[in-house]
């Protein structure tokens, strides 16, 4: 793989915005009409994705993965919002603009290769180049071969798909979709035809993909492999989850998940900034999504001791929100690294805690231990003065 990335420039580029992310939806909604009535498969989608992050979408069947699949390819059109892709409002588009578009901006990966059968592996490369104009003719060849080559795949490049294995097949699709170098890939379950070796495999290059710059955004139902990626969407009922939410309060139902994620709001604090304060009641209920938080407790004789350090997917905030007063201790941005943090007002909280018993118990387990560990703390302390 290590020299793919001389084929990064080529003519014919369209324009592309470098600030802000490389993929944006704003209030995505997309209905269908059929006999029954009237279907919504996305409510109300806000996304962002940057450039450079490798993205597992997740969700079980009917939640909508496909269907925000299709609004980012441009292969549908949202009813209502905006879909903004590489700086494309691609929402605005007509079909033979979007074929343009689509030629340079995205890669597609199917999970069942959708190699041209009757063409060479290496035509099916050279396809895309010659839909888009992406390279003058006579560099094409060159350029199908030499990823071929990154792939391990220049000595089948005369063969039909039909000689080669599931693996192979799936890696040359993975080079057809990189023919027109875009800065996108969107792959659709592409393991789910392969073995697990053979998974692995395809994993891996999709990982040095995104070392070497791409942005990879991938529909996957392998738990195992959408642990790797830097960032997990979890769809459900054509809403996006939390990912951290989901990940600190798994207990919640999937309607409640989802109600949680809507109340949600972001806030990022530079490091050592105080976020509750000892003694002082707290207004929210916090979960780390970036950065880190120290536990601080103040002694009588004036000097702070750190007891504990949270990180993403970690929460505060809850021994107060349950039992009310002052909080037994100060939660401040590292020092080191600040924090970013996503939060939930206390009358959201408590609603939240209302409606699941399981985890309203689980809250209370961690509120108990951290209690204990703050007393265990100042005892300790004491012992030693």
């Amino acid at each position: 793989m290590s020299g793919w990335l001389r084929f990064r420039h080529g003519p014919l580029a369209l324009p592309e915005q470098q600030d802000g992310p490389l993929i944006e939806l704003r209030h995505v909604i997309k209905t269908f009409e059929s006999a029954a009535g009237t279907f919504t498969a996305l409510k109300n989608i806000d996304l962002q994705i940057e450039r450079g992050e490798f993205v597992a979408v997740i969700g079980k069947s009917g939640s909508g993965k496909s269907t925000l699949i299709n609004m980012i390819t441009g292969i549908d059109h949202p009813t209502s919002g905006e879909v903004i892709v590489a700086g494309s409002p691609i929402h605005t588009f007509g079909e033979n603009r979007l074929a343009t578009w689509r030629g340079h901006a995205i890669g597609i990966v199917f999970q069942f290769f959708q190699l041209l059968p009757t063409l060479s592996v290496i035509e099916n490369v050279m396809l895309p180049m010659d839909f888009a104009s992406r390279y003058p003719g006579r560099e094409r060849h060159d350029r199908a071969m030499a990823l071929l080559a990154q792939f391990d795949l220049a000595d089948h490049a005369d063969k039909l798909p039909a000689a080669l294995s599931g693996g192979q097949q799936q890696r040359v699709a993975i080079a057809r979709a990189l023919a027109n170098d875009p800065p996108l890939l969107v792959a659709d379950e592409p393991t789910g035809n392969l073995d697990s070796r053979t998974a692995e495999q395809v994993f891996d290059l999709f990982e040095q993909l995104v070392e070497n710059g791409k942005t990879i955004v991938m529909v996957t139902h392998d738990q195992d492999l959408a642990k790797r990626v830097n960032r997990t969407v979890i769809i459900a009922d054509g809403a996006v989850i939390d990912e951290y939410l989901a990940q600190a309060l798994p207990v919640l139902s999937e309607a409640l998940l989802i109600k949680a994620t809507q109340q949600l709001e972001t806030h990022d604090y530079p490091p050592g900034t105080q976020i509750i304060r000892e003694g002082q009641p707290a207004e929210n209920f916090y979960i780390i999504t970036r950065g880190r938080v120290e536990v601080v407790l103040q002694e009588p004789q004036g000097h702070q001791i750190v007891v504990a350090t949270m990180g993403p997917g970690q929460y505060f905030g809850e021994i107060e929100l349950l039992h009310g007063g002052g909080a037994p201790a100060t939660v401040r941005a590292a020092l080191k690294s600040g924090v970013q943090v996503i939060a939930l007002d206390h009358n959201e909280f408590a609603a939240i805690m209302a409606e699941s018993q399981a985890a309203h118990a689980a809250i209370v387990q961690v509120a108990e231990q951290r209690a204990a560990e703050n007393r265990a703390a100042r005892e300790l302390e004491a012992a030693n003065v």
